[in-house]
């Protein structure tokens, strides 16, 4: 299941990052990748503890804490700090793989399960051509390539690539999300039965139906989440 993410991040944020971004010292890409992925990364990342990183990964970080969707989908227990890459010229790919399971996180020394991947989008789409986020799903590949400030939520066990960036450059931010609910299938049915809670409420209230099942939902919950 692929949840889009509209305005993760508002203009006034966008505008601080790509401020922070602008004269930022860029990596290889494939400093963090694993071996199967490094063969095929073809991008830059910012070092995890420079000043932009930090700047835009406070940023996504509390859109996100504000974001009732991002809440709903997740269902969140842990968070990689999110990093930040650049797409462009001669590195401006990323063929097809998958994520490693279990990331260390620098920042709390905790170790993450990726249930989920998300990219928040940092570049307007008008400024480049290319670079649509490619994830494969059961009747084929979804392709992604959203508004600056928007972000794609997608399970941490699909294939998925970057296709190149033949102009311009794409700037974005990732990270990986442990769910509470390790479940693809379960978190799903949750995040269903949420929204159509939502809306029931907005059509008709409250009402002893929505009470019982709002009980329901909070039961299942109780019955499979880890905290």
């Amino acid at each position: 299941m692929l949840i889009t993410l509209p305005r993760v991040l508002d203009a006034d944020d966008l505008r601080a990052a790509r401020a922070a971004l602008a004269g930022a010292p860029w990596d290889d890409g494939r400093d963090s990748a694993g071996a199967q992925a490094a063969q095929v990364k073809h991008n830059q990342q910012l070092p995890h503890d420079c000043v932009a990183a930090i700047d835009v990964r406070q940023r996504v970080l509390r859109g996100l804490d504000r974001h009732p969707q991002f809440l709903m989908a997740a269902l969140p227990k842990r968070v990689f700090a999110p990093r930040v890459n650049r797409y462009s010229g001669a590195t401006n790919h990323y063929g097809n793989h998958v994520d490693n399971a279990i990331r260390f996180a620098p920042d709390s020394g905790q170790r993450v399960r990726t249930d989920l991947s998300c990219t928040v989008f940092l570049s307007d789409p008008r400024d480049y051509n290319g670079g649509e986020l490619v994830v494969q799903e059961p009747n084929g590949g979804e392709r992604i390539k959203l508004a600056a400030g928007d972000a794609v939520l997608y399970p941490g066990t699909h294939v998925h690539q970057v296709l190149p960036v033949t102009r311009g450059e794409r700037l974005a931010c990732f990270f990986w999300v442990e769910s509470m609910v390790r479940s693809h299938e379960q978190r799903r049915l949750l995040y269903e039965m949420d929204l159509a809670l939502m809306q029931l409420r907005t059509r008709h209230g409250e009402s002893a139906e929505t009470v019982a099942l709002t009980g329901t939902y909070h039961n299942l919950l109780r019955m499979w989440a880890d905290t």
